[in-house]
């Protein structure tokens, strides 16, 4: 007897595939569903993840269909990818096509069709407190794979129509069944860059996209003091040190960019330490709202280790942090992600 009908998004990677068959395997009446999210260059075969995908769904007696999202994605993910770079952010667009393609327009198209859940292959854990009356999201039982950093947006409502089969696992065991089952794609590697700039020149993107060069404008130090010209604010990101194309008697980082000026702000390593942040656009998983301080790890980059810190809201949807100890290179436009063990507390974007 089916426990209901899932709608599993399927990549064509290894890890939805495997999710799927998680999915069929405990009971469930799984159809596999790819997301067409952007136009791919002439060198990728713009079908090839879909292909994969139905091959999978086809050896497991699935039904699969393709949904055609890259308008919305365009829109909500691109755009403000792009937009950000330009406003002297620094973008985590998965974090944005999470919140707003796989949970938001897939999970509200798949109750419309007669969905009652939606899975994916991210390396997290739901589950639901009696105790606290909701759903909470738990870290990955493989740390070196948890993925619930990029998932601290989702809703209560998200986290209770969502499957996510992959999340006591490692990805060694991940590949292992996918070999077992003869999956096309048992070996595929994993995706390191953005999906939408896949060689990493994220610049090179920007340029393309807008049509636009970026404007020269000056490195300053801290002081204000000119040091030199630079290509654009869009081609450095907080912390770097490489590729500046300066000639100077010591090691300096990019510490901040500032649109309005066009001038990219450059220090020493130590200069690149701050003890506190705000953060805007807060989601909070394991409570409605809470009054006055409570004491969280919080983690400012998706690799970044957590640290301990006190998290005060300052609004509906906004917080401010103060961390016990410094930490290097905060850039806004990341997220800080609040933990309390290992359970996502919720989340924000650096302002």
């Amino acid at each position: 007897m089916s426990q209901g009908k899932v709608a599993v998004a399927m990549s064509g990677g290894v890890d939805s595939s495997v999710a799927a068959w998680l999915v069929k395997e405990a009971g469930f009446d799984a159809t596999g569903v790819t997301l067409r999210l952007y136009e791919k260059s002439n060198e990728e075969c713009p079908m090839c993840e879909a292909e994969d995908a139905r091959k999978v769904a086809t050896l497991m007696g699935m039904d699969h269909f393709t949904l055609d999202y890259r308008e919305a994605f365009n829109e909500n993910v691109v755009c403000r990818f792009v937009n950000s770079y330009f406003n002297g952010k620094t973008p985590n667009p998965c974090i944005e096509c999470n919140k707003y393609i796989k949970f938001g327009k897939l999970c509200e198209e798949a109750k419309k069709l007669g969905f009652t859940h939606v899975a994916t292959g991210h390396y997290a854990q739901i589950e639901y407190s009696e105790e606290k009356q909701r759903w909470l999201l738990k870290k990955g039982a493989n740390a070196e794979k948890d993925q619930s950093y990029v998932l601290y947006n989702l809703t209560q409502e998200q986290l209770a129509m969502t499957l996510l089969p992959l999340g006591g696992l490692s990805k060694p065991q991940v590949r292992a069944i996918a070999e077992a089952q003869g999956f096309v794609n048992a070996h595929k590697k994993d995706s390191q860059d953005i999906c939408f700039v896949p060689d990493g020149d994220y610049s090179g993107f920007i340029k393309h996209f807008t049509g636009k060069m970026p404007e020269a404008g000056n490195f300053v130090d801290t002081s204000g003091k000119i040091l030199g010209p630079h290509k654009g604010i869009i081609n450095y990101t907080i912390g770097q040190r490489k590729g500046l194309g300066l000639a100077l008697c010591k090691p300096m980082y990019v510490k901040s960019k500032d649109p309005v000026t066009n001038e990219v702000v450059i220090s020493e390593d130590a200069e690149l330490f701050s003890q506190e942040l705000d953060a805007r656009d807060v989601n909070l998983i394991a409570c409605d709202s809470f009054e006055g301080d409570i004491r969280l790890k919080a983690r400012i980059r998706y690799k970044h280790k957590e640290q301990w810190a006190t998290v005060t809201m300052t609004g509906k949807t906004t917080a401010h942090v103060v961390f016990d100890e410094p930490v290097r290179a905060v850039a806004k436009g990341q997220s800080v992600v609040f933990y309390d063990g290992d359970y996502v507390f919720g989340g924000g974007i650096i302002s």
